[in-house]
């Protein structure tokens, strides 16, 4: 029995996300031929641009076919007549009365299909000619791109401070010609504040010109500053996910469980599953359904269990982790998002300009994560290590990356200087390798905390 049984079926915004991230390809595909909408490839969370032109965004392997469970599609039959609501609950039902076991593999199929293309896309990627020598995320963005090229009529990149990053990108042109650019400066001083922005703002009108012209529709001041709404209020219950509830000593279900369900929020983000308003509606609930499941003590006692923070994991990390610290006794948090700013509000008055705004925040999250230096991606771990009170940090060094994985010696060190805390480094390489090294590592890393 998967150990997400008993509680996957009881989160209704749970099989709708895993759904709606499965099968994206069916979505997009009549999106696509039905509305005439272009389909345009994101990833790292910037959805907002294709969305205000009236796109649509799909970070691309949604656009693979994946294997789902029998009972998710069923599901998705069944909601017409009686409502995701109910449906989960005659799961519930079924699942209690033990008449259908396949109920017990759902969330389980949802995650092995997942890395299973994963690994396809990777593999992908190495046999069209990326060096073996490059990180996971980089192989398998390309073979995403290799496979499912003729279904994109754009990418949006957004270039950042990893050097194997911007030539993946440019190497693309290949796979995918339209492709539109919003620079991102590696940094900036205070002296130049000035003309960071204007050179920010300049760099996204461009790309927005490009969007125009690609699709046909006018980006708009409300057009931006609806997208800019509806992507607050995301990010709003994200943090109530990441800064409430994770570092309670309660949870709405067991923390093998919570930790899956922060691993499909790190996927699904980058793209909002394609749809905005469908994606806040699921989240939203998704809290709504963990803080009732709490209020009513449904759930696990998780006061005596420490926190851990596994970071970074969206360039590619071991799902098999969570589950060797739960068996170990600990709880796993994945917050990559939070640590590199893009949760951050974007102010939507209408006394302001929105692509000022949004100027402003890629600046502000190109300098805390993804665009910064050592010095302030390690300082922007920390503080979240301090924010979510964590007990210990598990830094993820992905073989052949060269931006992030060089901070972990500093955070190694930082951690226990500044915080008190102990931090160690779990190798990764392709998804189901080095499992048993990385299960030795963390043994003796919980080893600590006892």
């Amino acid at each position: 029995m998967s150990i997400y049984a008993d509680d996957v079926v009881n989160f209704t915004s749970v099989l709708k996300m895993s759904y709606n991230f499965l099968t994206g390809k069916e979505y997009v595909k009549r999106k696509r031929g039905r509305e005439r909408r272009k389909v345009i490839s994101v990833a790292l969370g910037f959805p907002d641009l294709v969305f205000a032109v009236g796109a649509i965004p799909v970070f691309p392997i949604r656009l693979e076919s994946f294997k789902i469970n029998k009972i998710l599609l069923a599901l998705n039959s069944a909601k017409t007549v009686l409502g995701w609501n109910l449906t989960s609950k005659v799961l519930d039902l079924v699942r209690q009365f033990d008449i259908l076991k396949l109920v017990d593999k759902i969330l389980e199929d949802v995650i092995e299909s997942i890395n299973e293309k994963y690994n396809e896309v990777h593999d992908l990627g190495v046999k069209s000619g990326i060096p073996e020598n490059l990180c996971f995320g980089v192989k398998t963005l390309y073979g995403m791109h290799e496979s499912i090229k003729t279904e994109l009529d754009a990418n949006l990149n957004f270039a950042m401070r990893c050097g194997e990053w911007n030539k993946y990108s440019e190497s693309l042109k290949d796979l995918v010609p339209n492709q539109i650019w919003v620079n991102l400066p590696s940094s900036s001083s205070p002296n130049n504040e000035k003309l960071a922005l204007e050179q920010m703002v300049e760099n996204i009108n461009k790309a927005i010109e490009q969007l125009e012209e690609l699709t046909g529709n006018i980006v708009t001041d409300e057009s931006l500053r609806k997208q800019f709404r509806i992507g607050n209020q995301v990010k709003r219950y994200y943090k109530k996910v990441l800064h409430e509830i994770s570092i309670s000593d309660f949870y709405p279900c067991n923390p093998a469980t919570f930790a899956e369900i922060l691993a499909l929020l790190t996927l699904s983000f980058q793209d909002y599953n394609s749809n905005a308003q469908r994606y806040l509606e699921n989240i939203s609930q998704l809290v709504k359904e963990m803080k009732e499941r709490i209020n009513k003590g449904i759930g696990m006692d998780v006061s005596d269990m420490p926190r851990l923070l596994l970071f970074p994991v969206f360039a590619g990390f071991e799902p098999k982790c969570h589950e060797i610290i739960y068996e170990l006794g600990g709880r796993t948090l994945y917050a990559d998002w939070d640590v590199f700013g893009l949760l951050e509000e974007i102010p939507v008055s209408n006394k302001i300009d929105p692509i000022e705004e949004y100027a402003r925040f890629l600046l502000n999250s190109s300098r805390k994560g993804i665009g910064c230096d050592d010095k302030n991606l390690t300082d922007s771990c920390l503080k979240a290590a301090r924010e979510f009170n964590i007990d210990g940090i598990i830094f993820n060094r992905v073989f052949g990356c060269s931006s992030l994985s060089n901070i972990y010696d500093s955070i190694i060190e930082k951690s226990k200087k500044e915080l008190g805390i102990p931090a160690i480094t779990i190798n990764f390489s392709r998804i189901g390798e080095n499992i048993e090294d990385a299960k030795n590592r963390l043994r003796n890393f919980m080893e600590l905390f006892k």
